[in-house]
């Protein structure tokens, strides 16, 4: 199949979403498809154009298996909302463009944040008349909502009509869980007639992220990461990810702050960059058992989880219930335990239970957040003994080829379905 993916990060921009998107693209050329990937310049890590990626509204790289168009992102601090929708507009209008101009498609892949690009997706399906998937990673506007980054009632009816219309024009809606399967079905399905709502709900689709199993593996915790920064000899407990709005990554300073004096062995290491990480460290000026670490490079990653002896989930409340972090399955494949600050009856919560690798506790809630951080770190042998299940649970989980094949699978059902019943459109 030749298919076009809209996607706003690829390799080698280090996005969690970009590493999900480049393995699936990749998987998806070993099982012998053509694939054109319209996606941003590099920019996640620094939130700006990476050095030798300027001056360039495109770019576009040929390979052996396809093409690879970077368009510009136009990036902005993400609290300046009004500064955000243009530079999403922007970068959704090359994107639509670029895309059209591929080689006839068989099918259109589009991923969500941001919102904008199924719009932009389903134009290109349309155009050529195939199908079109639209892969959703987090709920928009739900998160942003949530947030208060998204205010207003006009605004939030518009940006929900553009979801609705959205998942309605689409031929597949895939999701991670059955939470945001849930959430989604109940946003297509509202207020349609009910001799369509079946075939609308039918729309939504599980396909989970995946773990690379082989490449994160359990590691001695006194590595060369620990030796680079001071952490040798220490308890470490980890915060490692996007330091940006949806983390109560306030409840880990609230914790660095209980257990100072009591505690002196313990260190808080917030690794990673994000919009909210300079207020953060702003907050945590004068605590000595605070530590903030660059985004390391990718090939650095199973040092980076193997350095913990608790790794932290801290997610605000309500977004548990529209988000499924990545990084969650990734601590599961390091073998270390973690700490979940979540919605009570959420994936996040389910899998951790699921897997006995290790404790949830309800959003904002710092003291049961530092007694669960204490709890794991106060009784070794046990948090040992929840990174080892949490490891032995996702060797069970999809592995890249499966997830692959799962969109294979659903890419020749969509086509299959439009060739026999001769429709038109995207989304009918």
């Amino acid at each position: 199949m030749n298919l076009v993916v809209l996607c706003p990060h690829f390799a080698p921009d280090v996005a969690p979403t970009g590493e999900v998107m480049t393995r699936i693209a990749h998987e998806l050329v070993e099982r012998g498809h053509h694939l054109h990937v319209v996606t941003s310049l590099p920019w996640y890590q620094r939130h700006a154009i990476e050095p030798g990626w300027e001056g360039r509204l495109v770019r576009n790289e040929d390979t052996g298996w396809g093409r690879v168009s970077r368009v510009h992102p136009f990036p902005t601090d993400k609290r300046n909302i009004p500064a955000r929708a243009l530079a999403f507009g922007g970068f959704t209008a090359l994107a639509t463009v670029v895309g059209g101009l591929s080689r006839r498609p068989d099918a259109v892949l589009s991923m969500s944040p941001p919102l904008t690009l199924g719009p932009a997706g389903w134009s290109v399906a349309r155009a050529r008349q195939v199908p079109f998937v639209f892969n959703i990673q987090d709920v928009f506007p739900d998160v942003a909502v949530e947030l208060g980054l998204l205010q207003g009632e006009r605004v939030i009816a518009a940006a929900r009509w553009l979801e609705r219309t959205t998942y309605r024009l689409s031929d597949a809606v895939t999701v991670l869980s059955d939470d945001l399967a849930d959430n989604v079905r109940a946003k297509i399905t509202a207020g349609v007639e009910p001799s369509s709502s079946a075939r609308q709900a039918a729309k939504v689709r599980v396909i989970p992220n995946f773990v690379d199993t082989d490449w994160i593996r359990p590691g001695p915790t006194e590595n060369a990461y620990r030796r680079d920064h001071d952490l040798v000899g220490r308890k470490v407990v980890m915060y490692a990810g996007n330091v940006g709005l949806s983390q109560s990554l306030d409840m880990v300073l609230a914790t660095a702050r209980r257990f100072a004096d009591e505690r002196p062995d313990v260190v808080f290491v917030v690794n990673g960059g994000g919009a909210a990480r300079p207020e953060l460290e702003d907050q945590a000026r004068g605590l000595a058992n605070v530590r903030f670490v660059d985004m390391q490079p990718k090939e650095h990653l199973p040092e980076v989880l193997a350095a913990a002896d608790v790794h932290v989930v801290p997610l605000k409340r309500g977004l548990a219930w529209s988000s499924v972090p990545s990084k969650l399955y990734s601590i599961l494949a390091a073998a270390r335990p973690l700490v979940a600050s979540v919605d009570p009856g959420t994936e996040v919560e389910r899998t951790v239970e699921r897997a006995g690798a290790g404790l949830s506790v309800p959003p904002e809630d710092p003291d049961a957040f530092a007694g669960a951080v204490g709890e794991l770190l106060d009784d070794p042998a046990r948090a040992s003994a929840m990174g080892a299940a949490g490891r032995q649970f996702v060797e069970g989980w999809a592995s890249p080829a499966a997830v692959a094949a799962a969109y294979e699978e659903l890419f020749d059902e969509l086509a299959g379905r439009r060739r026999r019943d001769g429709s038109g459109a995207a989304g009918h």
